[in-house]
């Protein structure tokens, strides 16, 4: 594996109080941030019809408060036919996207809760959730695609806005992801031990751990902005890569062959 990879923290957060259940075996659900503004139409999903990744029959309001069944679910990144999308255009948090080529790999970092059981367990912790290798990308999409476009990122978020109201045909881009993307069995956790082998600052300096913060702070805080993590191009990186991706084959229960 010689792309590049990038890293974007993804799904719902500490600001939205709920996330993705994680449980004991490392299995998970994924749940996206809510649509903002809520959506009308047939495109929104709501997150009353996001449904168990293990249990397909099985719709994931467990995980979610009542007062969001019928909310639109930003569901970005989607893991059916595995595309992202984002306003690398005039949002800071995406602008490096815009450097990202075909054979790129965007990693996702989500923050999920542990449970117990059946019982949240109140505790947090981030995660690998799935990657796409970047094949194809959509860029600065200010009006309805062609249908060839279409054919292939119909069921990303981004679209769905689109589709449902023609001013949110915003300027946003669309990656699309090749058949070696994945959605991972088992999440891959991020923790000090790894964070501190593989990745570094926007300016290449090792992560501080240091200042009173916890590490559920300090991986937000270096997260926060999507960007190139590991460029094996540059000194010390092929190394780094090496180890990143021995991490998530030892950790992710998928076979990335």
């Amino acid at each position: 594996m010689s792309g590049r990879i990038f890293l974007a923290n993804v799904g719902a957060n500490a600001s939205h109080r709920f996330a993705g259940p994680i449980f004991a075996d490392r299995s998970f659900e994924f749940l996206p941030i809510p649509e903002n503004p809520d959506l009308t139409g047939p495109y929104a999903v709501r997150y009353r019809d996001l449904f168990s990744y293990y249990d397909p029959g099985r719709n994931l309001t467990k995980y979610v408060p009542e007062r969001l069944w019928a909310h639109a679910a930003h569901s970005d990144p989607e893991f059916q036919t595995f595309t992202y999308g984002d306003n690398c255009d005039w949002s800071p948090r995406a602008s490096a996207l815009k450097g990202m080529e075909i054979g790129d790999f965007l990693f996702f970092l989500a923050r999920l809760e542990r449970w117990t059981g059946a019982r949240p367990a109140r505790t947090y912790g981030f995660y690998l959730v799935g990657y796409l290798e970047v094949e194809t990308v959509a860029r600065s999409v200010q009006v309805h695609p062609s249908e060839e476009v279409m054919t292939r990122i119909r069921a990303n978020a981004h679209v769905r806005r689109g589709l449902s109201d023609a001013a949110l045909w915003d300027g946003f881009w669309v990656f699309a992801g090749s058949a070696r993307s994945r959605r991972f069995e088992r999440a891959v956790p991020v923790d000090r031990r790894i964070a501190s082998a593989v990745f570094t600052s926007a300016k290449g300096w090792p992560w501080r751990w240091e200042g009173g913060r916890s590490v559920l702070q300090v991986i937000g805080s270096y997260t926060r902005s999507c960007r190139c993590v590991i460029n094996p191009s540059l000194p010390g990186h092929a190394e780094r890569a090496d180890i990143f991706w021995e991490w998530v084959d030892r950790h992710s229960g998928t076979d990335r062959s």
